[in-house]
């Protein structure tokens, strides 16, 4: 199995514990990982990209046109990342009703999750987890099943697990 992934967003949304959780299952399932995390000012809100390669791979660098998976924590630093991503993967973006769904030629999928969080649907501080569980529910291709990630993130910080699956099957639920 080779499986490439992109997450795109801003400082604080929590893009490099998304590696972390994803990692976790690769070990998990005996399935090679190597990651990356490139960012900026991350810590007053810049740009922060993460990339993340499932199976045999020497290499943690995701070329132009490679990934499988783009994940958009937010809808620009989705697009300033889109050039990673193959012309038959699939992009999940938070993102509002004016983001150019149809000027992408790959699979979108689009959420606006900041205005879920806005009307209490779930803490901001989930949006992470809220993704990536859209990303279960659309993408047939993700090579981890919902179990997996509930079990990732009971391992990875026990105390806020039962909030982070609330969270996570809230984002699944939603894109069902």
């Amino acid at each position: 199995m080779k499986y490439q992934i992109v997450i795109a967003g801003f400082g604080g949304q929590g893009s490099v514990f998304l590696v972390k959780i994803l990692a976790l299952c690769a070990g998990k399932n005996n399935i090679g990982c190597l990651g990356t995390e490139n960012h900026g000012m991350s810590q007053r809100g810049g740009a922060v990209s993460c990339t993340i390669k499932l199976g045999d791979f020497y290499n943690p660098v995701v070329d132009a046109s490679q990934a499988n998976l783009l994940i958009g924590l937010e809808a620009n630093e989705a697009l300033r990342n889109l050039e990673f991503l193959k012309p038959t993967g699939t992009m999940v973006v938070n993102a509002d009703e004016t983001f150019p769904v149809n000027d992408i030629p790959m699979s979108v999928k689009r959420i606006d999750a900041f205005e879920k969080a806005k009307n209490n649907e779930f803490p901001i501080q989930g949006l992470n987890v809220y993704m990536l569980g859209m990303v279960l529910a659309t993408c047939s291709d993700f090579p981890f099943s919902l179990d997996e990630i509930k079990e990732a993130l009971k391992e990875f910080n026990p105390k806020i697990a039962a909030q982070n699956i609330e969270v996570l099957e809230l984002g699944y639920h939603a894109a069902s």
